[in-house]
Order: C-alpha cells, then sequence, then structure tokens
C-alpha cells in the first residue's frame, strides 16, 4: 500500500471511523481496499467472523470518496448473496457503517421476501447498494428497462461464491455477469469466499474476463474448538437415527451454559424432531427456543433472525437456511446433529459461533450412532491438514441457458451474435459451439424438432432482436425463473386464518382428515385441503414429523478419505484421541469378530443367519455412490449365478442380502470388485435411461418445456414428471441428439452416478488388498447398514423390537463363539 493511498481523504476517513469503534483493519482488508484502488477484480479469502464483507464493501466507499467523478446517480454496488437472511444481515451492518461515516448511500435488499411495492420503487430508482440473489437478479433482466438499472455500476461482489459455484444458481450468476459487463465498461467483480480446495478455478470461474485480477488471502486463522458429546456406554452393536435423541440430556447443560446456541441439522424433519425432544426433556426452554428452515413462513423466520441477533432466543434449531455467513453475535456455541456429510460444511457451522475476530468458534458433534465418532475424528485431523473439499464448477447446463436467453428475450430483446460472444466468455459455455448455440435459437423459436407444438413457439425476431411479444408467455417466464426444483410445495394455514409454512405435497398427499403433524414447531391437525392449501387447526400430543424429499446429503470424497484413514488407526495402542478410545470396545469387537481395515485394505463380509444370506461392503464413499456400487456389484455377481438381491446401505457400507447363498469367495472377489469395463457394467446395472427420465423433469422444468407455476397455483410433481416423461419419449425416439436429452444423461453420468468418483473409488480397491471375513453374527460395521434395511419395511415399534431381538441373537452367537 503506498503513501498516497493512506493519505487519501477516503482511507482516512475510514480510519478514524474505525478507530472511534475501537477497530483497525486486517492486513486483508488494508490490500483489498488498495487492490480495488488500483483498478483490480479479483478474490477475498478470509476466515468467518474477520470482515469479510467490509474489506470489498468499504473498498468502494473508500474509493467513491477519493474519486466522487467516476460514481454517478444509480446503483454504484450490486452484491449477490445465496441466502436471503443473508441479505438482511449484510444490509444491515452496511447501513449502520454509511450512517456512521456521513454518506448518504441507500441500501436495499431484493429477493423473494421483498415487498411488491418496495420492488415497484427499486424499479424507478435503484438504491446505491443492491443486495440480491441469482434469481431476483435474472428478474432484474426480464424488466424492459434493465439496462438502466445497470448503467453507472462500479462494482459486483458475488459473496459466499464457493457456495454458488457448483449449483445452477452458480451458472445463473455467470450468465447474469456476462450480460453486465456489457451494459459498464468501468466495472470491477470481486468474490468473497471461505476456503476451497481450488481456490484458483474458482477465481477464473467468476472473472473470466480481460482485467486486473489479484486473490487477497487472509494470514489470520479462526481458532476452533470441536468437542465430541459422548453416550454413557458406548454400543457394540449401533444402529442410526437414535441415539441423538437420548443424548437429550447432555445437550440441555450445554445451551443453558452459553448465551445463545445453533443447533444444525441436516433435514428439516430433523429440525422438528428436535424443537419436540428439547421442549418435552425442558419445558422452561418455551419461548426462548426457535426453530428456522426454508418451509417455515418468512415473518417467522424473520423474527427468529431478529431475536437471535438481540440474544433474546436462547437456542435455535436450523437446517442450512443459516448456514452462510449470518453474523449473530450473542452466538458463542454451535451444536452439530449427526454427519456434517463434508469438512467445509462443518467448518462453516462451526463458524457461526464466537464470529468476532478473537473469539474461539466453539461446536459441539452430537453422533446419531456411535460409529459417527469416528467422524469427529476424521474431522479434527481434517482442520490439523488445512484440508477443504474443491467445489467444482458446472459447465453447459443447457436448460439453464434456454431460460436465461427467454429472460433476455422477455426484457430488452437479445441480439444473435453479441450475445454469444458474451455466452461464450463464461466457464460454463466456453466449449458451447456455434452449432449448439444455432440450435438453441431454434429451439426457442419453433421448438427445433417439436416445431409441430406452437406452445414451444415462444421467441420472435425483430428489428433484428429475439423478442417475446406475447404477454402471457412472459408472465409465465417470469413467475418460473429459477434453478431449484423441489417437489410441489403447499401452503399451510390455519383454518381461522394465519399462514404458517408451507410442507411438501407428496408428504401432505399421505394424511388423512385428522391426522396430526409437525411444522415450525407446533403440533398441527388437518382440517381439509383445497387447492394447495392445507387448512389446519392447533393440535397436542402424538404428531408426525414430515419427512422431505432431497434430505440427503452426499459424503465428501475428502471426509470419506480421512474416515479410512482413522478408521485404520483406530486400534492403535498409543491413540490419544478421545473418540477413538471411547469407541475402543466397539472396535475391538469388529476386530475380533471379523476385520478393521486398514488404508490399504478392502473389507467384504459374509454373514449367514436364519433369515438367509448377507453379504457387506465397505467402501467408506457414501451412500449415494453406495447405491450405484451396490448395483454393480450386484449385476456383476448374478452373472456368475442368477440370483436376485435386497440392497441397503448408509455412508460407510453397503449390504446385498439374499435367500439363496451369495457365490461369492476368494476366487472371484477380485473379479466382482475389478475395475475393468466399470462404465458399461454401471449402465448395465442400472436402468440409465430411467435415471435420466427422471433428471429430464428438472431440466425440463427449468428449461420451461414443461410449466410449473401458474398464476396462484403449481403443478403437483405426479403431473410434472407425467409431462416431462412423455417429453423425453418423444425426444428419444424424434430428436435424440436434443441438447437438454444430452444433458439429462450427462448429469447421471457425472453427478448421479460421479463416474470420475467411482472410478477413483474402484482404482483404490483394485490397488488394496481385498479382506474376505464370514461370521455367523452381525458385527458392529454390518448391524447399522442391516437396521437400515428393516427401516423400509417396519414400523417405529415393530422396528425397536426386531433390533432388540437381532442384538440379543449376535450376541449369543458370539458368546457361543
Amino acid at each position: 500500500m503506498t503513501e498516497k493511498f493512506r493519505n487519501s481523504d477516503g482511507y482516512q476517513i475510514i480510519k478514524r471511523w474505525m478507530e472511534s469503534r475501537d477497530m483497525e483493519p486486517f492486513t486483508f482488508q488494508a490490500e483489498t481496499w488498495y487492490k480495488y484502488s488500483q483498478k483490480y477484480s479479483g478474490m477475498v479469502v478470509a476466515p468467518t467472523g474477520f470482515g469479510k464483507t467490509f474489506s470489498v464493501f468499504l473498498a468502494v466507499v473508500i474509493d467513491f470518496m477519493n474519486r466522487p467523478d467516476q460514481y454517478h446517480s444509480g446503483m454504484k454496488l450490486l452484491w449477490i448473496t445465496p441466502l436471503r437472511a443473508l441479505a438482511k444481515d449484510i444490509a444491515k451492518a452496511m447501513t449502520e457503517a454509511l450512517e456512521d461515516i456521513g454518506l448518504d448511500w441507500e441500501v436495499d435488499v431484493r429477493n423473494g421476501d421483498t415487498p411488491k411495492d418496495v420492488r415497484a420503487r427499486q424499479t424507478k430508482k435503484m438504491p446505491d447498494v443492491l443486495i440480491i440473489t441469482p434469481e431476483s437478479l435474472h428478474l432484474l433482466l426480464a424488466q424492459k428497462n434493465h439496462p438502466n438499472f445497470f448503467k453507472n455500476l462500479n462494482c459486483i461482489v458475488v459473496d459466499e461464491w464457493h457456495e454458488l459455484l457448483s449449483s445452477k444458481r452458480g451458472v445463473m450468476t455467470e450468465l447474469a455477469l456476462s450480460r453486465i459487463t456489457g451494459y459498464s465498461p468501468k466495472l470491477r467483480i470481486w468474490g468473497i469466499t471461505a476456503t476451497i480446495g481450488n481456490l484458483d478455478q474458482a477465481m477464473e470461474v467468476l472473472i473470466p474476463y480481460d482485467l486486473k485480477k489479484t486473490k487477497v488471502v487472509a494470514r489470520e486463522k479462526k481458532k476452533i474448538e470441536i468437542h465430541s458429546v459422548f453416550p454413557d456406554d458406548v454400543e457394540v452393536l449401533p444402529w442410526a437415527g437414535h441415539l441423538g435423541t437420548k443424548l437429550v440430556d447432555k445437550i440441555i447443560p450445554i445451551i443453558l451454559a452459553s448465551k445463545t446456541t445453533l443447533i444444525f441439522t441436516n433435514t428439516r424433519s430433523q429440525a422438528e424432531m428436535w424443537y419436540q425432544v428439547l421442549l418435552t426433556a425442558n419445558p422452561e426452554f418455551a419461548g426462548q427456543l426457535a426453530i428456522h428452515h426454508s418451509s417455515v413462513d418468512r415473518d417467522i423466520r424473520i423474527w427468529i433472525e431478529e431475536n437471535l441477533s438481540s440474544g433474546y432466543l436462547k437456542a435455535a434449531i436450523s437446517t442450512s437456511s443459516l448456514d452462510l455467513g449470518v453474523d449473530f453475535k450473542p452466538v458463542d456455541t454451535v451444536i452439530q446433529i449427526g454427519s456434517s456429510k463434508g469438512i467445509a460444511r462443518f467448518l462453516q457451522r462451526a463458524g457461526r459461533s464466537g464470529h468476532s475476530p478473537f473469539e474461539t468458534s466453539k461446536i459441539y458433534f452430537v453422533p446419531t450412532h456411535s460409529l459417527e465418532l469416528i467422524e469427529v475424528a476424521a474431522l479434527k485431523e481434517a482442520v490439523k491438514q488445512k484440508q477443504v473439499e474443491p467445489r467444482e464448477p458446472l459447465v453447459l447446463c443447457y436448460d439453464v441457458l434456454i431460460q436465461y436467453v427467454m429472460t433476455l428475450a422477455v426484457g430488452t430483446g437479445f441480439e444473435e451474435q453479441e450475445t454469444y460472444r458474451q455466452i461464450s466468455q463464461t466457464h460454463a459455455y466456453r466449449e458451447f459451439t456455434r452449432d449448439d448455440w444455432s440450435w438453441l435459437l431454434s429451439f426457442i423459436t419453433v421448438g427445433g424438432k417439436l416445431k409441430n407444438y406452437e406452445e414451444y413457439h415462444k421467441v420472435v425476431i425483430q428489428d433484428g432482436l429475439y423478442k417475446v411479444t406475447s404477454r402471457r408467455i412472459a408472465m409465465l417466464h417470469r413467475i418460473n425463473i429459477g434453478a431449484i426444483v423441489s417437489d410441489s410445495m403447499m401452503k399451510v394455514k390455519f383454518f381461522g386464518g394465519g399462514y404458517i409454512g408451507m410442507i411438501e405435497e407428496y408428504f401432505i398427499s399421505k394424511l388423512n382428515k385428522n391426522d396430526k403433524f409437525v411444522l415450525a414447531g407446533r403440533v398441527l391437525e388437518v382440517s381439509h385441503i383445497k387447492e394447495m392449501t392445507v387448512y389446519v387447526k392447533n393440535s397436542s400430543g402424538k404428531a408426525i414429523v414430515p419427512s422431505y424429499l432431497g434430505g440427503r446429503l452426499p459424503l465428501s470424497s475428502y471426509l470419506s478419505g480421512f474416515l479410512r484413514e482413522k478408521l485404520s488407526e483406530s486400534l492403535n495402542a498409543k491413540s490419544s484421541e478421545k473418540e477413538l478410545i471411547f469407541l475402543h470396545p466397539l472396535l475391538v469387537s469388529q476386530q475380533e469378530n471379523s476385520h478393521i481395515p486398514n488404508e490399504h485394505e478392502f473389507l467384504v463380509e459374509k454373514i449367514k443367519t436364519r433369515e438367509g444370506f448377507h453379504l457387506f461392503m465397505y467402501p467408506f464413499e457414501g451412500r449415494l455412490m453406495h447405491e450405484i456400487m451396490s448395483a454393480l456389484v450386484a449385476y456383476r455377481i448374478s452373472r456368475i449365478s442368477p440370483i436376485s438381491f435386497s440392497m441397503a446401505m448408509n455412508d460407510y457400507g453397503f449390504e446385498l442380502f439374499s435367500k439363496l447363498e451369495i457365490p461369492v469367495d476368494e476366487n472371484n472377489i477380485h473379479d466382482i470388485l475389478s475395475k475393468e469395463n466399470l462404465i458399461q457394467d454401471v449402465l448395465s446395472s442400472v436402468n440409465s435411461t430411467e435415471m435420466a427420465r427422471r433428471k429430464f423433469r428438472d431440466i425440463a422444468v427449468i428449461s420451461g418445456m414443461v410449466i410449473r407455476n401458474y398464476p396462484g397455483q403449481q403443478k403437483n410433481n405426479k403431473n410434472l414428471q407425467a409431462s416431462a416423461g412423455l417429453i423425453f419419449n418423444v425426444l428419444e425416439d424424434y430428436d435424440p441428439e436434443n441438447l437438454l436429452l444430452k444433458q439429462a444423461y450427462a448429469e447421471v453420468f457425472f453427478q448421479q452416478i460421479d463416474e470420475a468418483r467411482l472410478a477413483t473409488a474402484f482404482n483404490r480397491i483394485h490397488e488394496s488388498e481385498i479382506i474376505l471375513k464370514e461370521s455367523n453374527a452381525f458385527t458392529p460395521l454390518s448391524f447399522p447398514i442391516k437396521v437400515d434395511s428393516l427401516r423400509q419395511s417396519l414400523s417405529s415399534e415393530d422396528l425397536s423390537a426386531r433390533i432388540l431381538r437381532l442384538k440379543a441373537e449376535s450376541m449369543k452367537k458370539r458368546m457361543r463363539k
């Protein structure tokens, strides 16, 4: 930083303001301010709570005060954020700073929660700083006068870029930036991110343009304390799901000893369940405990966020809706219920506590079964080695691109050559060819090979511009903008008035009148259903906790690697790790009755019970990967002998079960686990066409081939799948080169099957020694998988009785042994 910059008016004003608050800039903040003054774009990487927001925001403020002639009326700073809760928090911090500094800039938020009158006011006169989500930004691009919004824009900031990077919302962001950069040649682009494993690539994806670029990485490190919540006794035969709630008496003292606690779960159903469990265990929490997730009504969420900030709430239970960057200063403790599934997600959640720079982030891990304690040891090792997963950017998402060009056509219209140039500049579409562009233009104007279907004739060419002239098409497009496709959501209202939240249609479809369910921490009784609204009344007593589609997070490959490493070390007599010491009886039992694989071994167990024959394998690659691997292994075994299987899996391994003896032995196990002909055998073992058909539903919705949202109503999942399925069949038969059809198969291979990770896993198995063990009783590793398979067919009461019987039988067989 030069002396001239230090002595500049802008820098001195900010310095005095910070001094008045007993603050001084961190090195990375001052570096960002200086780099911005030198016309750089770039990426800021810093720990949670160290002021990443002020690094770029104040850079723009300082630059404005030093060069006011280069700033004009209207929007000066566009701040893109992935979360609504994050937007509100950022706006508050910025407004307070501007008021203290004495700068009369207006800061405003625009997202799905913004009232219509506020959006209308913004459209007439944009604020100086606009904080927006990717979806709302595309809705701005769909307005006729949208170039005027951005003509005086000086800077775009993309906050929490690591969260957007590997999603279709990230692709939406890339496309929006490609357009806006054309309106303002002086524009600078900055990303703000937590640490990720592919930082250079992350910056190149966000800023692929010919701009001066720099990375600003904070030298400061955040201290994190990771604590395990241990049960009183270790279960030698553990099973998933039951242990967590049994630890409630150990969790309550942690909450009581803290100012404010955030309790993270991975699913909305878990959040609802824990709310009830904590209130039942400690009724004094009533009024001090809240529940926050995306299905809870907006006003309730805002109330929770405000009362977390004020310290009124003692604890809040949340899903990922409070994962990112939200600064609740009273929060000094975080509790993670069950596996976080990834290192980055765990660190992100830990960072919600001790949010100021010199506080220590404190997180407690509550296992839902004993084996998850190995994950704590793995997480501690990952933090020690400073290892965090990379976020892989998506490419050639034709559905998002079609939606985007339709957005432009609904707005001012677009010119063919310049728009192609802008699109092909982005990382996501740098391989997008002229032929692909010609196909897309044909598709949006006449439906491509679907030209006989008039509903696909959406865009017309007028005066060299591609435009939507139909008001109905434009209206339907606007209300369907977005890249998140979930199950149809139904409103939940009290019969006498009052909105509670949203619930997925597939769950409600299983309920009858007078059935009870839980939402937003309340026990509700179904009164009646009309159109897309469930009318309810308050109730009490036993109720069903809603299940939600898409609740299964994949275990990251980085975390699975550390899990295998810790399991390999688990019998080390010199281990000082509390988790491994606690699990010693379980691990000894696994070793005595089977084997604990080291990093260079792969364990296969054959277990015979009176029910039949069980084959267990333990890749430690996560549930989603095990779905593919189990189907592949079953297919290869069926080529040896025709045999049918039922399958079950968890994050650690999978089971194949048959009434017939499974023909696996030392002579053929290497062939069954061979890395040869991997993809061919996968395609034979799974119905890739059916998988692609299901992927195509989301692609059809995002691209607008199937309309989900209509004014006042929403198509349900069943109708969407049927409509998309018909189109899929037509394309398969008559237009096999359709880019959306190709995308469906590509998503199956690269996302659902995850071809690269699958190949890596089988290469590792190929290089390992395969350990084949036989037993007549379930082992500590196999038992939780067996329980998961029983869950699919038994009620909770029957399941508990069956588990106790299985445990008793297994222990009796061991005693005989």
